[in-house]
């Protein structure tokens, strides 16, 4: 059987030392369409400050698919990686809402407000399956039910190619989930260090830059020197911990100096996205 060539677009931008370039969206079918259309790695579809609406949430993912693309291409691989953050924090040591996304065939899960080593190992545990103790890479140990038939089907896979892909990354390397946790608060930055040394299967830290800027006390005053060092200070641990480190409000304007900063994992707002696209690919050598 021939190898099923990597399938996760912004895992592979990752693997080859490249920026991931990613947008938050609402869960709409005209969005989801016109984006899919543009050279991004992934997509993220906004359910954390938009109504949790699943059926909706499928919808896109369906008008997603591009039969000519695949044709086009060859590949499985969608032009975009349909990724989704859910409206659980952390702390809410939420599991349904991760199966939930995965079951329908999200190939990735941005969790807010992470900020202990449980909080992080639960959220890892929710995207994988339960195997045997004593397995390969068995921690974290795996929490997700068992219910694979929808998701196989949109990523193209039978049943057992699926289970033998769906592992996160990069704790299996042939993993096609990526696990983003969110770091939004001061204590949260405290632990960051504990939390990628103990945790193996976190893909992106994600800075939180709205609630960050908010538990500092200087709202939404991203220059503001104490926002701007905590910001610096969490990027900082990412990289000593070779953890990709993103950056949530990338437009024209900046998308040059986060590049330069080190940034890995580059979102924008759909009302940014498209301009911070094409002067970001022409900077990372992309375009």
């Amino acid at each position: 059987m021939a190898e099923i060539p990597r399938l996760n677009g912004a895992i592979k931008a990752l693997e080859q030392g490249k920026p991931v370039f990613t947008a938050f969206a609402a869960p709409e079918i005209s969005v989801a369409q016109a984006i899919n259309a543009a050279p991004y790695d992934a997509v993220v579809f906004e359910l954390e400050h938009n109504p949790y609406d699943i059926a909706k949430l499928r919808d896109c993912m369906q008008y997603m698919l591009d039969r000519k693309q695949i044709l086009k291409s060859g590949s499985l691989a969608p032009a975009v990686a349909p990724f989704v953050r859910i409206p659980a924090n952390g702390g809410d040591m939420n599991q349904w809402l991760a199966k939930q996304v995965l079951d329908i065939g999200v190939y990735g899960v941005i969790w807010p407000h992470v900020g202990t080593v449980e909080q992080a190992r639960n959220a890892v545990a929710s995207c994988r399956y339960s195997r045997p103790p004593g397995s390969p890479r068995y921690e974290p140990a795996g929490h997700r039910g068992d219910g694979p038939g929808r998701a196989a089907r949109y990523w193209g896979l039978s049943q057992q190619e699926y289970y033998d892909r769906a592992d996160v990354w990069p704790l299996d390397p042939k993993g096609e989930v990526l696990v983003v946790i969110m770091c939004e608060k001061a204590n949260s930055i405290k632990n960051l260090p504990k939390i990628l040394k103990e945790v193996p299967g976190i893909g992106v830290v994600l800075i939180g830059e709205g609630d960050l800027s908010q538990d500092l006390g200087f709202p939404r005053q991203y220059d503001h020197p104490t926002v701007a060092s905590a910001i610096n200070e969490i990027l900082d641990i990412c990289k000593a911990h070779n953890v990709p480190c993103g950056h949530p409000h990338v437009s024209s304007k900046n998308v040059d100096e986060i590049l330069a900063k080190g940034f890995r994992w580059l979102m924008a707002g759909p009302s940014q996205s498209f301009g911070a696209l094409e002067k970001g690919l022409k900077s990372s050598g992309r375009a």
